[in-house]
Parts: structure tokens; C-alpha cells; sequence
């Protein structure tokens, strides 16, 4: 119903802002990760929405980046896990950090969000693994840090020095972490980033 608000940023702290749009203000949740990104006085914020409608309210969730939109609305469809829930997991994670998170299977790490114990974090696990792919997940972190060469080549020889660091016994969240650490130059082949890799674990 609300795709986003653009307008001034009237009031924000860790869990809300309020957006001022033609002269009405609206109470949007937000992540704190959102939170530090906003400022109050801000005259022309962009905040993508989604609202949960309700028998006894109505509530405006916001986000700053689009794919944490999109994601928040994966966890969603998660049985157990709901809006406030979700906000909490996308207040610890970026969406590309959780992506990774669950591709790398580590409930672990999924469960220091509030509210996410073990057995829900294996859960959003399971049912969210079939939907993220780990070379969008490198694409992604692509756009974000543009890299030389040519990059559906480099998803590939990414995600294969992953599965080597994984067979070799590391964790799979271990693993992204080091791969992504990797400064990627010109011409690299999967050995050359496994070996970069190596060295960051």
C-alpha cells in the first residue's frame, strides 16, 4: 500500500524515526542499524516500507536499502519468526550478511539476532536457504565493492574456493568471511583466491 516515504526526518532513535511527508508524520520502526544512519533534519530521507496491517493496529516498518526490504520479507514468510523479530535479525545483519549466513548453514551466528534462539535460526535456516544463491550473494557484495575483472567469472571461482575451504574443514561462515576478504585483482583463478584466503583465516 505505502511502497516508501521520502520527507524530513522529524524525530529518530534506535528503534523509530518519525518522517514528516506534506506536512503529516509518520512513526516508522527501523532497524539501529538504519537508526545510525539516519539523522534528525535530514530534509529529504528515502525509506521503503512495508506495512503490517492488523485487528488492533497498524504498523510502518522502514529501511534505508531496498534488498533489506526484500529480505525482511523472506523472513517473514518464516512460521515463528514475525515483524519485530525480523527487524531485530536485519538490525544485526545486513541483508548480504545474513544471506551468507544462511547459505553457510550457521544457525551460530543467526542466533546472536534478539529474540532468535538455536532452534529458530535453524529453522529460518531451512526454510530460507532454497531462496538466496551464493553468487547473488557475491554479485551483491559486488556492487557494493566494485572489483576489476570480469565478474560472473569471479562468482564462480568465489564460490569454488568456498566449497575447497569448506572441504577442508572449515566452517562455512569461516569460509565466506575469508573469501570475501580476498582483494580480488585481474586474472585470478580459484587457487589464487583460495590461497589468499588461506591467509585470512
Amino acid at each position: 500500500m505505502i511502497a516508501f516515504l521520502r520527507g524530513t526526518v522529524v524525530e529518530v532513535n534506535e528503534s523509530r524515526a518519525v518522517l514528516e511527508v506534506n506536512g503529516m508524520g509518520y512513526n516508522v520502526l527501523i532497524s539501529s542499524r538504519d537508526a545510525q544512519l539516519l539523522r534528525r533534519g535530514t530534509e529529504s530521507a528515502l525509506v521503503h516500507t512495508y506495512l503490517q496491517v492488523r485487528e488492533d493496529a497498524m504498523q510502518l516498518f522502514g529501511f534505508l536499502n531496498r534488498e533489506d526490504l526484500e529480505v525482511f520479507k523472506l523472513v517473514l514468510c518464516v512460521n515463528g519468526i514475525g515483524p519485530k523479530a525480523a527487524l531485530g535479525i536485519l538490525s544485526v545483519f545486513s541483508a548480504n550478511d545474513l544471506r551468507f549466513a544462511v547459505l553457510a548453514g550457521d544457525a551460530k551466528t543467526i542466533s546472536k539476532a534478539p529474540g532468535i534462539g538455536g532452534k529458530t535460526a535453524q529453522k529460518l535456516i531451512l526454510e530460507l536457504k532454497d531462496k538466496f544463491s551464493l553468487e547473488e550473494a557475491f554479485e551483491e557484495k559486488l556492487e557494493q565493492s566494485p572489483q576489476t575483472g570480469d565478474a560472473g567469472e569471479v562468482d564462480e571461482n568465489r564460490a569454488e574456493a568456498v566449497q575447497a575451504l569448506v572441504a577442508l574443514g572449515y566452517s562455512g561462515s569461516d569460509a565466506l568471511r575469508a573469501v570475501r576478504a580476498v582483494d580480488l585483482k585481474d586474472g585470478m583463478t580459484t587457487e589464487d583466491i583460495l590461497r589468499a584466503s588461506l591467509k585470512n583465516l
